[in-house]
């Protein structure tokens, strides 16, 4: 017999610490670690605008006062998806 998922995710994304090397976000039963040098939005964004955050799927995360999407595959893997400027 196979459990469903019912309902949805009721647990609310936030950052839990905001340090002078980069912001902790838990996803997925860990903590996961954002650098400023390869997440160069948080760097210097007021507090308010990083900790407005939305989880719009699993996994999935939108912080809209700084117009930033990230993945967990994104935040794990950083030097897969380097910054592109236009």
């Amino acid at each position: 017999m196979k459990s469903k998922t019912l309902g949805k995710n009721t647990e609310k994304a936030e950052i839990t610490h905001i340090s002078a090397n980069g912001v902790w976000l838990p996803a997925e039963g860990r903590e996961l670690f954002m650098f400023y040098e390869d997440f160069p939005w948080f760097k210097d964004a007021p507090v308010g605008r990083i900790i407005n955050i939305k989880e719009t799927q699993a996994g999935h995360f939108y912080w809209p006062d700084l117009d930033v999407d990230l993945t967990t595959e994104i935040i794990n893997h950083p030097e897969r998806f380097p910054i592109k400027m236009k």
